[in-house]
């Protein structure tokens, strides 16, 4: 299953399917089939394209996010925190995503992550969030945490996460983009700093 998650760039992923599942596409290249389905996780700029889900969206693609998402991309099928969607064989989770002491990402804006459990994997896509205690009613296989520091996680905090979750492998999001973002020598850092605690894949972009 590891092998079919793909980073597009900055906090972009594609799982490969079917079905095919693009979470928070930005930046990316038109591709010669459209989504099954597009999970947005919250309204900033960077994680909510329109344009970008345009690309990739068909007449059975299904748009999944917050209230705020659904108010700029029509047809978003909302989920609520703890709310779950069947798409054939996978189930789709919302999980809460949030800064509790921050002001980009406070719990009132409503933004999400994600649990996708497909091929008898579960796989954690945390969002834009800080640690919090929702956090602990989570138990991935593979979990994919921001590390940039911009009311997300720092590395430190990830590495925290990390021990929480116990997952098997690790993937970085939120970097290698913006100017602020971790390059990848910090993730490399942050590699390291994981150990042996779970595999952390740094991936290429592809898309």
């Amino acid at each position: 299953m590891i092998e079919n998650i793909k980073w597009l760039g900055h906090g972009s992923f594609l799982i490969e399917g079917p079905p095919f599942i693009f979470i928070n596409p930005w930046r990316v290249m038109r591709t010669p089939f459209h989504a099954d389905i597009i999970l947005i996780s919250h309204n900033h700029y960077d994680h909510c394209s329109i344009a970008d889900v345009d690309k990739l969206r068909g007449p059975e693609t299904v748009v999944i996010g917050n209230e705020k998402v659904a108010e700029q991309i029509s047809g978003t099928k909302i989920l609520r925190p703890w709310q779950s969607i069947a798409y054939e064989r996978v189930s789709i989770k919302a999980i809460p995503a949030y800064s509790p002491e921050g002001g980009q990402h406070p719990q009132s804006a409503g933004g999400l992550g994600f649990v996708i459990s497909m091929n008898l994997y579960d796989i954690y896509y945390a969002g834009d969030t800080k640690q919090i205690p929702e956090m602990e009613k989570v138990h991935p296989d593979i979990a994919i945490l921001p590390i940039d520091n911009n009311d997300t996680l720092s590395m430190r905090e990830a590495l925290n996460v990390i021990e929480l979750l116990k997952p098997r492998w690790v993937l970085p999001s939120n970097w290698g983009t913006l100017s602020k973002s971790p390059s990848l020598i910090e993730v490399n850092e942050f590699k390291t700093m994981v150990g042996k605690r779970a595999e952390v894949l740094v991936p290429v972009a592809t898309v």
